[in-house]
């Protein structure tokens, strides 16, 4: 599912990464900001291997007290 929109996925990834880094966060530390994601699967995430639900941006924008559209945007 991600071959279609591997530029998408690699957009959000490096955006998750980078206001994680921001906020001096590990992805152990923002997996326990979460209800559900684990590390390696923000891992994934960032690294654009892991096809996702909106659910899961909509947690992690909260645990990265961002907004989605953040998370989305062209940098």
């Amino acid at each position: 599912m991600i071959g279609k929109y591997a530029g998408v996925y690699a957009r959000i990834g490096k955006n998750v990464r980078n206001r994680r880094r921001a906020l001096n966060l590990t992805q152990d530390q923002l997996s326990k900001r979460t209800s559900k994601i684990d590390r390696a699967k923000i891992s994934d995430i960032e690294n654009a291997k892991e096809d996702f639900m909106f659910s899961t941006l909509l947690e992690l924008a909260h645990a990265l007290e961002a907004d989605v559209e953040d998370l989305t945007k062209a940098s």
